[in-house]
């Protein structure tokens, strides 16, 4: 059986406390050297690179010339399965202390691409770094250094949350863990819910669980797939004021998500769909390269659904999305879009207005110009 350094050689088997069956408390025999865990490792073992100070007032942090360097690095990650390329040759940087989302529809490749930054995938083409270290030679550096939060919750259920929270503290080998599974309980507002069974938890509560542990190390760079998915919008705002907390004190956060909400409040996103890096920049500089012109439509609910019907398919017109009583309809070419919409502008029920496109119409309409390179492929 295996155990962590620094315990008593007693206790090698699981226990069972209250009807449930625990992770022994030595998981790693031998000498330290045999863990393979950051500080204690003889093999691929790397120094520590030093860590920003917390900002303060909200200001990007303090940092040394050589921190300036980006987080992330990359230029042409490749990656295949098969006959499939699920990462094509994109190029990213984010920079320290940013909150960077991901956003794409499902098998775009976003959880893909985070798996090759924290070490768990090799690309097939391409180079970069993740916080300075090579992406191909030096992934078990890179790992030490980032928190990864996956989509499916993957603590022990059968375990408490300071359990929980103290096996994850044992695993990175934590000085004075008890104390650091004490912080992280009441940053994340979990310390009257210490004694809980995970699997009891509801999706919230467990995205923060799950967030803590994540964080419990203090890594450089916060991994986050598509972490709210299925959440309740009050956990979420909870949720995602963490994050900005996390980075306000120089945390570097890349997060996938659905929720245009969320993407809303990154300094900065990427889009990706079919493995391609489509756009990426701020909320505003992506919405305003789309070049995409708006009309909203208000009028009579019945008048309004036939209205949809009507302009879909027109000459000019690429999309057309109610939104309650209101149509937003938007089209590439101004001039074709005026053009088409102009036979309904002078109904009298209708009320006409020159609107900005939001961050959804532009994403339906990179999706529609990206070409769907996994038709066709073998699965």
């Amino acid at each position: 059986m295996l155990r962590l350094p620094g315990e008593p050689d007693s206790a090698h088997q699981p226990h069972r406390a209250g009807g449930r069956v625990h992770a022994a408390h030595h998981l790693q025999p031998g000498n330290a050297g045999e863990t393979g865990l950051a500080g204690r490792s003889h093999h691929r073992a790397h120094p520590r690179r030093p860590r920003p100070g917390p900002a303060r007032d909200g200001a990007e942090p303090a940092v040394s010339g050589e921190a300036r360097t980006p987080v992330i690095s990359v230029r042409g990650l490749t990656k295949r399965f098969g006959d499939k390329v699920v990462v094509d040759g994109f190029d990213l940087d984010v920079e320290r202390g940013q909150i960077h989302g991901f956003l794409g529809p499902n098998g775009s490749g976003k959880t893909t691409t985070i798996r090759i930054l924290c070490g768990l995938l090799v690309p097939d083409g391409g180079k970069g770094t993740c916080l300075g270290y090579d992406i191909l030679g030096e992934s078990w550096a890179i790992k030490q250094r980032v928190g990864y939060m996956t989509q499916r919750f993957s603590l022990y259920e059968d375990l408490t949350i300071r359990e929980n929270l103290d096996f994850v503290a044992r695993l990175h080998g934590l000085a004075g863990r008890r104390a650091k599974v004490d912080a992280a309980l009441d940053r994340l507002g979990l310390a009257t819910r210490g004694d809980q069974l995970a699997g009891t938890l509801s999706g919230g509560w467990k995205q923060r669980l799950a967030l803590a542990a994540c964080v419990l190390h203090e890594p450089d760079l916060l991994l986050l797939d598509e972490p709210t998915a299925g959440v309740d919008p009050k956990a979420r705002r909870e949720f995602w004021d963490e994050i900005h907390a996390l980075a306000a004190g120089g945390m570097t956060v890349l997060v996938s998500t659905h929720y245009m909400d969320e993407a809303e409040r990154c300094h900065r996103i990427a889009y990706l769909a079919y493995g391609r890096l489509l756009a990426v920049g701020t909320v505003e500089e992506v919405v305003r390269a789309s070049g995409l012109s708006t009309w909203h439509v208000s009028g009579p609910e019945q008048r309004i659904a036939a209205l949809a019907r009507e302009l879909e398919g027109r000459p000019g017109v690429e999309m057309v999305a109610p939104f309650g009583a209101t149509l937003h309809v938007s089209g590439a070419d101004a001039a074709r879009l005026d053009a088409a919409i102009a036979p309904y502008r002078e109904e009298a029920s209708l009320a006409w207005n020159r609107g900005e496109p939001s961050l959804e119409d532009t994403f339906i309409h990179l999706m529609a110009e990206a070409a769907d390179n996994h038709a066709g492929a073998r699965r």
